[in-house]
């Protein structure tokens, strides 16, 4: 157990420890939505997902833009394995908001198969580069991004009346 008030929240990506900090209370985006962690949580293990990380000092609350990856609680430590990592100071909002317009772009004339890694990849850095403007106080407007075929049941519908009327006919008791 940590000996002073407060928790640990320690940030690593690929290139090391980009931020450890004794703090109040954190919040971060999972995959499941956000969770908050206060001093004395239970331990806990949570895939993380693209969004804001906030953490709060005293009267001071900073947020901070993470990528998908791990959150495990433990004894007031919050240990946060993340591959992307960015601060308001390292976001050039025209830069992202260019890239942001290339890839919506590529996205918008994109005609392969809806699982294709290439098509994931570009959502994934479209959520990445939203996530960068939202931590701006800037965030993009909402784009609906369809990751599985929906089925357009009105086209099914004359097909089950069918099957259905088929049916009722087996089973319908025929006489002598």
């Amino acid at each position: 157990m940590a000996t002073e008030e407060g928790l640990v929240l320690e940030v690593v990506t690929p290139l090391g420890v980009v931020l450890c900090e004794r703090v109040d209370e954190v919040v971060a985006p999972s995959v499941q939505g956000e969770f908050g962690v206060l001093s004395g949580h239970l331990p806990m293990l949570a895939s993380l997902n693209i969004g804001l990380l906030h953490f709060v000092k005293g009267n001071d609350t900073t947020e901070v833009a993470v990528g998908r990856g791990f959150a495990e609680v433990l004894h007031d430590r919050t240990l946060v394995l993340t591959d992307r990592y960015a601060t308001k100071e390292d976001v050039d909002v025209l830069a992202v908001r260019e890239r942001l317009t290339a890839v919506d772009a590529e996205l918008e004339e994109f005609s392969g198969d809806l699982n294709d890694p290439h098509r994931l990849e570009l959502i994934e850095e479209e959520q990445w580069l939203a996530t960068q403007l939202e931590l701006m106080g800037d965030p993009p407007q909402h784009k609906v991004l369809v990751e599985s075929r929906a089925t357009d049941f009105a086209d099914l519908m004359p097909q089950l009346e069918e099957a259905s009327a088929e049916d009722e006919d087996e089973e319908a008791p025929k006489g002598d």
